[in-house]
């Protein structure tokens, strides 16, 4: 089952990102956003078949997220075959491959973004990934794939009872990169991917060398477009999208199939409130109002609240400094925004955000 060609188009997801599209992120931006599709931050395949815990929380997700994709990456073919088995046995509704992460402790490794220089890599890990989509659907059993036993009490512990022996099916691959390593490769690069016949392409339109500076490139991601003509394979692009009317622009100008909105998101999951006028703007040629009122700054601190709430019981009060650039980016608006942040990233706790809230 293909998910992606039941959305209507454009496709206005959010976009995965490290540190911060974690489930709470995601659950928040799906209640009160709505994104078209959520990714799950990237997740290490050689950690999760190596026994490391971290993944249960990283592929927790809520029903509200649906379509919800896991993302991964790593290296080792074998691990991608293994952990492709795990992504369908929780549940996902599609898998997504990190090609483009920039960060050094990922590129260096020939991770991420760093596969752009090793396009037989590239290749090798879509195919072991999508051999073990295959086989999961065709009945093969986790035990049977050489998972270490406590890897696989942590996979059972997550599926909540749910059982596959009546029901399997293949979910849809997709891959996440970026117009080039050093340079604009387009031309070079993406057809390695198209070739391998991925359900859709999310291109950032920076260089890894780029990072996150500079401008996104969009007129590489037309040229990504028109590449993937004809192929059926559904080209979505990324990088400084802040509004419904940028997702208007980009989409009117370069004919990608969808977008997936990143830092416009950060302490604003209202930015999907308007995609439906966005994609009814572009269906009828005219140009995109906003539609929805500019959101208070009591609806703000109603849904940060939210938000502080779930990440504390997800993660723990110990790992609660992560929440802070959060609450920090919440604020942004906020009548006399700089006291709130100065207040905010020293927060412990939720309790101690909602006396900050409370104290105004």
């Amino acid at each position: 089952m293909n998910f992606w060609h039941d959305i209507e188009k454009p496709i206005i997801g959010l976009s995965p990102m490290d540190g911060v599209t974690d489930a709470s992120f995601r659950l928040v931006a799906a209640r009160h956003g709505r994104p078209d599709l959520c990714m799950t931050e990237f997740t290490s395949v050689e950690a999760i078949c190596c026994g490391a815990d971290g993944f249960v929380r990283d592929f927790a997700y809520g029903e509200c997220e649906r379509p919800v994709l896991a993302q991964i990456y790593g290296r080792t073919p074998e691990a991608f075959y293994q952990v492709a088995h795990v992504v369908c046995e929780l549940g996902f509704d599609g898998l997504d491959i990190n090609m483009g992460c920039p960060a050094k402790n990922v590129a260096n490794k020939g991770c991420g973004a760093g596969l752009i220089l090793n396009p037989r890599l590239a290749v090798t890990l879509i195919r072991a990934a999508r051999r073990g989509i295959e086989d999961w659907a065709a009945g093969q059993r986790l035990e049977d794939i050489g998972l270490a036993p406590d890897v696989l009490e942590r996979v059972r512990s997550m599926c909540h009872g749910q059982r596959w022996e009546e029901e399997r099916r293949t979910i849809p691959l997709s891959v996440k990169t970026r117009v080039g390593y050093d340079r604009v490769q387009v031309d070079e690069w993406i057809p390695v991917l198209l070739d391998e016949r991925p359900a859709a392409l999310s291109v950032h339109g920076r260089t890894l060398k780029q990072m996150y500076k500079g401008l996104a490139d969009w007129d590489a991601i037309a040229r990504v477009v028109e590449l993937a003509r004809g192929t059926g394979i559904l080209v979505l692009g990324n990088g400084d999208l802040k509004s419904m009317a940028d997702v208007v622009e980009r989409v009117r100008r370069t004919g990608v199939d969808g977008v997936l909105l990143g830092r416009g998101a950060m302490g604003n999951p209202w930015v999907f409130r308007d995609k439906q006028w966005a994609k009814d703007a572009l269906a009828r040629g005219t140009e995109f109002d906003a539609a929805t009122p500019e959101v208070s700054q009591e609806e703000r601190t109603r849904v940060l609240l939210e938000h502080s709430r779930h990440f504390e019981g997800l993660w723990g009060e110990r790992r609660f400094p992560a929440m802070r650039k959060h609450l920090a980016w919440y604020c942004k608006g906020f009548r006399g925004a700089a006291q709130w942040r100065a207040r905010m990233v020293q927060a412990r706790n939720a309790a101690e955000v909602a006396h900050i809230v409370r104290a105004g």
